[in-house]
């Protein structure tokens, strides 16, 4: 099993560049990163894990930016998003970011999508929060568009590229994608429609969830061999890591504490138990 890890990594954390040393150095498999640009000071949207909104939630770096300097000082780290809210940006400026990151790290980009929680975050970037899984759908569409062989057209109802020459592209045409948020219908079509897999926060509930997972996944014509299932942000222990084997899990990524050189370098000892 490939153990990578996620991390909000801010102003006050170690930096990317000597995590990404490090966990190369101890033979993890990947770094996913969050982000939020923003958290309104005023908002009424409840943090899904409930109580107060830790601190970090508005100090996360740029995961591109973040991501680019660890490709740097890396060969086979993975890279990935966990997530990117993809209805808040420009999909233009988000394809050539994700193409480009993807390209000069040698292919080494997953592109993790999430839908959001944060309403007054995604208003501020002109997302109607009832359209906004069918947006980032749209967008998908888009950027895919842009990263074909050929230049290729798209036209939705939220937007449209003309057909376009734009270089680089991502190394394997399209980068990994998996999709999180919470299990059910809507979230399961999706996937099977658009993603390589799904990128469970927290890991739990997997024994009932995949069943519906899987046929989703082959009514829609996708072999089931190529599913993925990463659970994300999870805290790791033997009897967890063996649950998620018997699952025909293959990676799973660790929950970091978004902290200062030592004390992540400590935990990242503990964890190197699981590599």
């Amino acid at each position: 099993m490939r153990i990578a890890t996620t991390i909000f990594l801010t102003d006050e954390t170690i930096t990317p560049v000597r995590l990404a040393r490090e966990l190369e150095q101890r033979g993890f498999a990947g770094l996913y990163l969050p982000e939020h640009t923003h958290i309104p000071a005023e908002r009424t949207s409840p943090y899904p894990a409930g109580g107060e909104l830790p601190r970090e939630y508005g100090r996360t770096l740029d995961p591109f930016v973040a991501l680019g300097q660890a490709a740097a000082v890396t060969e086979r780290l993975g890279l990935g998003t966990g997530i990117t809210l993809v209805a808040q940006h420009d999909p233009i400026d988000l394809a050539k970011q994700i193409a480009t990151l993807d390209h000069l790290s040698g292919g080494r980009f997953t592109l993790g999508v999430g839908f959001g929680w944060n309403k007054e975050e995604a208003a501020d970037h002109g997302v109607e929060w009832s359209t906004r899984r069918a947006l980032t759908g749209e967008r998908l569409s888009l950027m895919r568009a842009l990263w074909a062989a050929e230049p290729t057209a798209y036209k939705g109802e939220f937007g449209s590229v003309r057909a376009s020459v734009a270089f680089p592209k991502p190394v394997r045409g399209n980068p990994r994608t998996l999709i999180g948020g919470a299990a059910g219908p809507k979230l399961f079509a999706q996937i099977a429609e658009s993603a390589d897999g799904w990128l469970p926060i927290g890991g739990r509930g997997l024994t009932e969830a995949l069943p519906a997972l899987r046929t989703a996944w082959e009514e829609a014509g996708r072999a089931p061999e190529a599913l993925q299932i990463v659970p994300y942000a999870t805290l790791p222990s033997e009897g967890k890591l063996a649950h998620y084997a018997e699952l025909g899990i293959e990676e799973v990524v660790l929950q970091l504490p978004p902290a200062g050189e030592s004390e992540v370098l400590r935990v990242l000892d503990a964890y190197a138990a699981y590599v």
